[in-house]
């Protein structure tokens, strides 16, 4: 009998449906739409995007996010790679080094990585942790929503890229722009990698009423912001940009912490897109 479903060694299930939502859950959405943040409000925490992360690493420094060991075990593009070739990794929104420093640990010899993201904050924690080497590691601001980028990379410099729990982040309206950023970024051939929160997430149906943006779309209490994505809009997304669809799928995982009694159902979406061979940047 045949299924959408792959289950991972880990646990992790490969699927390409939506969850069902149950009674509660539409209880919960419904609820949400009571109050809708005011369209001055939304413009404002757009506006001032960069300076909410930037309080939220002064608040937070290195400890919030964990370190991303599971990026070589769900993106075999990683290591497969002759060791004696070099390779360009860029890491778009690159937080406080999260993915670069796991991979310098491992090794990654061959690895030239350019890490970027748009809070200064982020940026110096990245250049202050023990493994920065600026014979092996680049970081720098950028606002993916511009193309500030390219003023310290190349285009078609990249075999590999990166947007893992960034573009959630950014207003919708500018998905289509950090789509093409990625795409000129990228060598013919080059991979983008991608993961980031899924439609019906524990984390979209636990949002109040007063927090939501639009469609999908809320306000953390600090002023950050996230989406909660389909698969279908991010292989449209991809798909208009230019990229080649390798992946894209849901991923249902259960975040579990015994000491602190957690253990909840998570829904992710994940994606590999590449930039086709024989067509160059523009």
């Amino acid at each position: 009998m045949e299924t959408d479903e792959n289950i991972a060694h880990n646990g992790d299930v490969f699927l390409h449906r939506l969850k069902q939502l149950t009674d509660d859950d539409m209880k919960l959405l419904e609820s949400q739409n009571t109050r809708i943040i005011h369209e001055a409000k939304a413009a404002k925490l757009d506006r001032e995007a960069k300076r909410h992360w930037d309080i939220f690493y002064k608040r937070n420094e290195t400890k919030f996010f964990r370190d991303r060991h599971w990026t070589t075990r769900e993106f075999q593009e990683l290591i497969n790679f002759d060791s004696e070739q070099q390779v360009v990794f860029l890491e778009l929104g690159c937080g406080v080094g999260n993915m670069i420093f796991p991979l310098l640990e491992e090794g990654f010899s061959n690895f030239y990585f350019y890490a970027c993201d748009f809070s200064p904050r982020a940026i110096d924690f990245v250049k202050s942790n023990k493994l920065y080497n600026e014979c092996r590691v680049k970081a720098f601001c950028a606002d993916l929503t511009t193309d500030d980028l390219f003023e310290n990379v190349t285009k078609n410099v990249a075999d590999i890229a990166s947007l893992i729990f960034v573009l959630s982040a950014i207003n919708p309206n500018m998905w289509a722009h950090v789509a093409s950023v990625a795409y000129k970024a990228l060598k013919p051939g080059g991979v983008l990698l991608f993961r980031d929160y899924g439609r019906y997430d524990m984390a979209q149906l636990r949002f109040k009423p007063g927090h939501k943006i639009s469609e999908n779309f809320y306000m953390r209490q600090d002023g950050t912001r996230s989406y909660y994505f389909t698969e279908e809009e991010l292989a449209n997304l991809f798909t208009q940009a230019g990229f080649e669809i390798l992946s894209n799928t849901y991923v249902q995982r259960r975040t579990v912490n015994f000491k602190e009694g957690i253990n909840v159902p998570r829904i992710f979406v994940q994606g590999k897109y590449k930039k086709p061979e024989s067509k160059e940047a523009s």
